[in-house]
């Protein structure tokens, strides 16, 4: 069941703070209410105690009076102290009345009305004409009752006040109970509430920054796809138009490369298929200063056709057109064989190479690996000065065979050096040779090391004064045999 939500990031977000508000706006609610009616409760209580107390004192002192009146009369017997009497008697209908509420409430009424009873009595029969003393004194035993009968109903109504304030009490500490329950409960749903919507909010944020990471690293071929509020689906639909129209842009850029590089190729190959005719002296035997002029040229001819290869190669990685030929082979004879064809390259900058190559037989595609070699190894002549040195090491481990090259030059600057194998990047160092580079041979190089599933880094070491490139390609022979077969 899919329940309905805010189309738009602002919704969202005002929705997730009202519900998120909305429990501590109920909880503070009901604490408002419930200390209200306990206020009210207690308020009323103490009005009731102190009445209560009032009263009862009143209602003593009016029984005593009444004795007094009644022992009064005994000895007069005339109609001033029988006034006073009935006077008596009328203040305690009184304050019986005013008690009489809060007596019923405390099931203490049987004494109210005992001792309203007891009071007639009493004057009633002083009032009658017929009365002897013995009456008398019988009549005045009878205040003794009456006032353990007062005495009753003010412990009555005390314990009845006494037992509506433990109530109370009882009621306050409930109500702190609640408190604290409803607070424990709404900590944890406040968090999860937050973290519920955090994960509304935060998914496709992470989705746009996803596929901004893509765009960043040249990832067309993924769609972009947001999931979330509207404003943030427009924002990745936008995304997904960029994505669009970077990969046609990427294509064109790829269809050019393709163009270029063969329209290239046939007149170099003309010109490489004439210097050497005229080295091999089918056209006459060439004097030395002409036979280094045309040296000069072969040795041009092959940079540029080494240039429009990495075009093509990089193209061709590109489109992920290219597959993996492996072979086993030795490595030192490859490098020795790079070496040599770059030794005019290496003779005209006076560069030593110094090779400390092991003689292994290693698991990979010969022509990739040689585009790694001989990338690496213009790439180190162009920056390193005259009569300076670059070496090349293998070694091999267990896992895998490892490539290093370094050179005496000026190095890579650290600002520089995360972007190097970025295709077309071309630092701020003045480069030597003849022929400017396309920034895209550090690129080849990546491309083919990564196809091996093998890695290349730039190493930060004293060792060199220039840059040292490391690289690590895993031998895994069953792997290895595996995709030999799935290339045969």
């Amino acid at each position: 069941m899919k329940f309905p939500r805010p189309q738009s990031l602002n919704g969202l977000i005002l929705v997730g703070f009202g519900l998120v508000a909305l429990p501590s706006l109920i909880a503070v609610l009901w604490a408002l209410v419930n200390l209200g009616r306990l206020a009210e409760q207690s308020e009323q209580l103490v009005v009731t105690g102190v009445t209560a107390a009032e009263d009862n004192r009143q209602l003593s002192q009016q029984i005593a009076s009444l004795e007094r009146a009644a022992r009064q009369y005994l000895v007069l017997r005339n109609e001033d102290s029988r006034a006073l009497l009935k006077q008596d008697m009328a203040g305690v209908e009184r304050t019986l009345d005013k008690i009489w509420p809060l007596a019923e409430k405390a099931n203490a009424d049987s004494f109210a009305r005992a001792i309203r009873v007891s009071s007639r009595r009493i004057v009633e029969n002083l009032a009658a004409n017929n009365f002897t003393d013995e009456t008398g004194e019988s009549v005045i035993a009878e205040f003794t009752v009456l006032r353990q009968r007062v005495n009753r109903l003010t412990l009555t109504l005390s314990n009845h006040i006494e037992l509506e304030l433990n109530r109370l009490q009882e009621s306050t500490r409930h109500a702190q109970q609640v408190s604290a329950w409803q607070t424990a409960a709404l900590v944890p749903g406040t968090l999860i509430l937050v973290l519920f919507f955090t994960v509304l909010v935060a998914k496709p944020i992470r989705q746009i920054d996803r596929a901004i990471a893509q765009l960043g690293k040249s990832g067309f071929s993924r769609p972009i796809v947001v999931k979330g509020p509207s404003d943030l689906e427009r924002l990745g639909r936008q995304l997904e138009w960029l994505r669009r129209r970077l990969l046609e842009l990427a294509q064109e850029k790829n269809r050019f490369l393709r163009h270029m590089s063969h329209e290239l190729k046939t007149p170099l190959a003309n010109i490489r298929e004439g210097t050497e005719l005229l080295l091999d002296g089918t056209v006459g035997e060439l004097d030395q200063p002409q036979r280094e002029v045309t040296d000069i040229l072969r040795m041009n001819g092959l940079k540029l056709q080494h240039l429009i290869e990495n075009l093509l190669s990089f193209s061709a990685w590109q489109s992920k057109n290219e597959v993996l030929t492996l072979s086993d082979f030795p490595l030192r004879s490859l490098v020795i064989s790079v070496a040599k064809a770059q030794r005019l390259a290496l003779k005209a900058a006076k560069i030593q190479l110094k090779l400390d190559v092991e003689d292994i037989v290693i698991t990979a595609d010969r022509d990739k690996l040689r585009t790694v070699l001989d990338n690496l190894l213009s790439n180190a002549v162009k920056f390193t000065p005259v009569d300076g040195i670059v070496t090349i090491r293998a070694r091999s481990t267990p896992a895998s065979f490892v490539l290093e090259f370094a050179d005496t030059g000026p190095g890579i600057p650290e600002d520089e050096s995360p972007r190097i194998f970025e295709a077309f990047f071309q630092g701020h160092r003045e480069q030597g040779g003849h022929i400017a580079g396309t920034g895209i041979g550090l690129s080849v190089v990546l491309e083919c090391i990564q196809a091996h599933e093998g890695s290349v880094e730039l190493v930060n070491s004293d060792e060199f004064s220039g840059a040292h490139f490391r690289i690590h390609i895993p031998q895994k022979r069953e792997a290895a045999n595996e995709r030999i077969a799935a290339n045969a």
